[in-house]
């Protein structure tokens, strides 16, 4: 198949909330991707969600491998030690005294407004929330 006929695919049956580069990457390595046409780019957003390693590293890989024969996913329902150690270790190497994990940007956003307000409640302070107009958010 040919990247432009992914682009077009894509472009026909997805609603376009936000603009895409005219690529079709087929693969990946470390802050390299490829076409269909094997074109070779520098991928310069590879830092964006989970990627912060760039694709393909070989230690994710390992994790995810070893992580995917046990658990996948579960929700905040329901404990895992994995979780439990990450806690963890984001509280030792950070200001806070315990963390929140959340799925999206929306739920964080949501948590971190409720976690301001209830805390200006308790402090006596006021909890009135100022936001930004035009965020991504």
């Amino acid at each position: 198949m040919k990247s432009s006929e992914i682009i077009d695919k894509l472009d026909k049956y997805t609603l376009s909330n936000y603009g895409r580069y005219p690529i079709a990457i087929k693969k990946a390595e470390g802050c390299w991707v490829w076409d269909y046409e094997d074109k070779k780019y520098l991928d310069f957003t590879s830092g964006i969600a989970v990627n912060n390693l760039g694709h393909n590293h070989p230690a994710v890989k390992k994790s995810l491998k070893i992580q995917s024969n046990n658990l996948i996913h579960v929700s905040n329902l329901f404990y895992t030690k994995e979780q439990a150690d990450l806690a963890e270790l984001l509280v030792k190497n950070s200001f806070a005294d315990k963390v929140f994990f959340c799925n999206t940007g929306t739920e964080a956003n949501e948590a971190a407004l409720k976690i301001a307000r209830k805390w200006g409640k308790l402090n006596g302070k006021r909890h009135k929330i100022i936001a930004s107009v035009g965020g991504f958010h």
